[in-house]
């Protein structure tokens, strides 16, 4: 038994309630469970219950044992005042309130039903990476999807309270939040770190009184990343280290320039390299100006996906380093790189703006544009394919994702509704 359990069986009333008693003998009715607390404090707070007919309004905290309410101090607690009953599965010492009364308590070993011990550790025991795999298919579809629609308003909350953080962070400049936030993800996960990191250097109010000329940016950009070479004869460089030195001394950018090593090439294909992100970054920048009033006005989702067709500068039409001519022409951004920044730039921005401003039609906007883009295919996509889910679109799997790593991989399947439903007994 863990305190999970006992929480998941106390909050569904999961054991016997036939002339139930607490362990002092007194009659016991349970009106309401409760509500699940997930901050500091009892594990259940405004619950109802009668106690030897006398009706008791507080919370609920659940212990293993009795003797954890001591252990964890809570008879030192004044937030533990108010528990109204103490929930365990073996009474092996009573729990007292700061002044000298004790606790009622209810041991519920002995009714709860084996079976429902039983079918949790069995998923618990269970070394598929999807805890219910061999069981999947007994859940009716309507849960399933269900749980599918929960995770995918999880993740986008989660993504949006980042967003969120980083706004404050920004003193509430929402432009500079998204400069950011689009930056970090032109990383495409291994350069996530050091692009936002050159985000914070460049900051965006320096950055939007040059995106009339392309060169300036990319002088900015690369001139802070230190991914451009000091001594070159290449003509593109000295325009560039020209540019940098008069307007790094405008803006005194020069004593906090990124250096090489904090950019990682290793595992990427050349079109994936940070220089070509960085000068397709710097070419958006230019085309766009203020991306988050372009994400709130676009009527049509193929207006956005336009907008993330980036084409680099000539430069890097045909570098894919600097100095060093690539044999054929570099690729620009393409459908699935630009639907990756879709998914995991601009959606979050729009859910992030959204809930601040109290918009929701700007939820459904950005619902709208996950339905639009196809899925992702990956292990975890691939492994829920096989279980018979749909995995056609973005907001399938960004659900699917979202379900996988934080239910299924660490076990909190007692959390999930396809898990609880098959702990529960039929």
């Amino acid at each position: 038994m863990n305190e999970d359990l006992l929480s998941f069986i106390w909050r569904f009333q999961y054991f016997e309630k036939k002339g139930l008693e607490t362990d002092e003998h007194m009659p016991l009715s349970i009106l309401r469970p409760g509500h699940r607390n997930t901050n500091a404090g009892p594990d259940f707070s405004e619950a109802r219950v009668s106690i030897d007919g006398v009706l008791w309004v507080g919370s609920v905290e659940i212990h293993v044992k009795s003797s954890d309410w001591r252990l964890h101090e809570h008879q030192h607690n004044g937030a533990y005042d108010g528990v109204i009953l103490h929930v365990v599965w073996e009474n092996d010492q009573p729990a007292m309130r700061r002044d000298g009364t004790a606790v009622p308590t209810l041991t519920l070993d002995g009714l709860v039903k084996a079976s429902t011990i039983e079918r949790y550790r069995c998923l618990l025991d269970e070394r598929d990476t999807v805890p219910c795999n061999r069981q999947f298919g007994d859940v009716d579809s309507i849960r399933k999807y269900a749980m599918l629609d929960r995770v995918l308003l999880e993740r986008l909350e989660r993504k949006a309270m980042e967003i969120q953080q980083l706004l404050e962070t920004n003193q509430q400049d929402w432009e500079q939040t998204a400069y950011q936030w689009l930056g970090r993800h032109f990383g495409f996960k291994l350069n996530d770190a050091p692009f936002q990191r050159l985000t914070t250097i460049v900051p965006w109010k320096i950055l939007r009184k040059h995106t009339d000329r392309l060169i300036q940016v990319e002088a900015l950009l690369f001139g802070c990343s230190g991914l451009v070479p000091p001594d070159s004869e290449d003509i593109y460089v000295r325009q560039l280290q020209q540019e940098f030195r008069f307007l790094s001394a405008k803006y005194r950018l020069g004593d906090d320039v990124m250096r090489l090593h904090e950019w990682k090439y290793a595992r990427l294909r050349p079109a994936g390299f940070p220089t070509v992100r960085l000068a397709q970054f710097a070419r958006l920048l230019c085309n766009t100006g203020g991306f988050l009033s372009r994400f709130v006005v676009s009527e049509h989702f193929d207006e956005i996906r336009g907008l993330f067709r980036i084409e680099q500068s000539a430069y890097w039409r045909e570098h894919y380093l600097f100095e060093k001519k690539a044999r054929a022409q570099v690729p620009v951004l393409g459908a699935d790189s630009a639907h990756l920044l879709i998914v995991n730039a601009a959606v979050p921005l729009l859910v992030a703006y959204s809930k601040q401003r109290q918009q929701p039609d700007l939820l459904d906007k950005a619902i709208y544009w996950l339905s639009e883009i196809p899925a992702e295919d990956n292990r975890i996509t691939r492994e829920w394919a096989s279980l018979g889910m749909r995995v056609k679109t973005a907001a399938d799997s960004q659900a699917l994702i979202e379900w996988f790593n934080n239910y299924c991989t660490p076990r909190q399947c007692l959390e999930c509704m396809v898990g609880a439903s098959l702990v529960r007994d039929a």
